[in-house]
């Protein structure tokens, strides 16, 4: 796990696996942690490095319902956790897929982790929304990010502009949608990204690097491409640059499977 300030009240730490983003931000002696990293190792040590930063995790905010965004818990078990109420819709429609994800890919990479998630009282938040943090006035703005899922919210942070886009605008995954995602929500998702991302100084996707506005809006004007290549050519689309090992090549196959069924 690396740890990366990109701004004096936003830090980024990055998983192992899958490149995948938690994002802390503070304002005025409170603070929100954004998803999460995914090895017990890494959720051990993520409230020491906060703590080392001077980040406080008040509370805890999930962009949406896939488990390996959901795992704050397991570093922070008394602090209250946020989602978008269409993530709390989905989370109480399947009780437990969020558990029975995290549990699968444990046993396919013999992982052993000190307690099991756990995710009572979760809190609903309307989106879109906004989110005060500490007592200056700084709020975290929340805009609806569905069609990678059915569910999901990317998280403005205007004071320093800073863009947390959930599972968009990756520089190491294409588009997908899964769990009643679709590629027009999809793409309804990127035109709202699109305007906020004109004003970021960094944006944090949810798998990757962090990124500048110029590479940002480079993956998006892709992602379209990509998204309206696959509507008219299916398997012959083009992959984004970058972005066409085995991994994204069998995702390319499933969402062709999706459009073309």
């Amino acid at each position: 796990m690396r740890a990366v300030g990109v701004h004096p009240d936003v830090v980024v730490v990055t998983s192992r696996v899958w490149q995948t983003t938690c994002t802390a931000v503070r304002a005025g002696g409170e603070g929100f942690v954004i998803d999460s990293p995914v090895y017990p190792d890494e959720l051990e040590v993520l409230s020491a490095v906060l703590e080392q930063a001077g980040f406080p995790a008040t509370a805890l905010l999930a962009t949406h319902a896939d488990w390996d965004h959901l795992l704050g818990r397991l570093a922070f078990p008394d602090a209250s956790l946020g989602v978008a109420e269409t993530t709390a819709a989905r989370l109480t429609a399947a009780p437990g897929a969020a558990q029975r994800g995290l549990r699968d890919f444990d046993r396919r990479h013999y992982v052993r982790r000190p307690r099991p998630l756990s995710l009572p009282g979760v809190q609903a938040l309307p989106v879109p929304g906004r989110c005060e943090v500490g007592a200056q006035g700084a709020e975290l703005e929340l805009v609806p990010a569905d069609g990678h899922t059915e569910d999901g919210m990317a998280v403005w942070v205007a004071w320093a502009g800073v863009l947390v886009a959930g599972d968009y605008l990756s520089p190491v995954e294409i588009p997908d949608w899964s769990a009643g995602g679709a590629p027009g929500a999809y793409r309804a998702t990127l035109g709202r990204l699109g305007a906020l991302v004109e004003r970021a100084v960094a944006v944090v996707p949810g798998h990757g690097p962090v990124l500048s506005r110029d590479d940002a809006l480079r993956v998006l004007e892709e992602d379209l491409a990509y998204l309206e290549d696959v509507a008219s050519a299916g398997a012959g689309a083009t992959l984004p640059p970058g972005r066409d090992d085995a991994e994204q090549r069998r995702r390319h196959a499933a969402n062709v499977r999706a459009v073309h069924a």
